[in-house]
């Protein structure tokens, strides 16, 4: 895997602030994870992440309550804020950035393909933003890596 340049920009920006970073990914499955540590001198700033890829999974690493999932489901900005705070505060990490959503094909969660929430959470607050993303299953987990890499170069950088 070649090197994302919004990885190594983030990589290497925090590594000079002494910052570091931690994921909980459902969606992309490790790809944002992956996508960090391809970057050489990774290790001093990410930590670790979390794939919950089912909903019970999300439950148990969490804590997010079947109540919770019945009244949002997973694919919602309550649960991508949930996952960004708790694995911020499970790997200690100054930031966390979370993925959820729906790659397809099809619907799920009643939502179609392409829905996807992006949270970040650090101790200045969290931020979620919702794509509406196109393209098969491989492009909107590829765009949702993308997305979260670029949402959270902007908040950390100045």
């Amino acid at each position: 895997m070649s090197v994302d340049p919004l990885a190594a920009t983030i990589i290497k920006y925090m590594k000079r602030k002494g910052l570091t970073l931690s994921t909980a990914e459902s969606i992309t499955g490790g790809g944002l994870s992956e996508s960090l540590t391809s970057v050489p001198g990774s290790s001093a700033v990410f930590q670790g992440g979390l794939i919950t890829y089912s909903d019970v999974s999300k439950t148990k690493f969490f804590g997010i309550t079947k109540k919770m999932l019945t009244k949002h489901t997973a694919v919602a900005e309550e649960v991508a804020t949930m996952m960004a705070q708790q694995a911020r505060a499970q790997f200690k990490t100054d930031y966390s950035i979370a993925t959820t959503g729906v790659a397809g094909p099809g619907r799920a969660y009643g939502q179609k393909a392409g829905t996807v929430w992006i949270a970040i959470d650090s101790k200045f607050g969290t931020s979620a933003i919702s794509l509406a993303l196109a393209g098969d299953r491989t492009d909107v987990r590829h765009a949702t890596i993308e997305s979260a890499l670029a949402a959270f170069t902007r908040i950390l950088i100045p």
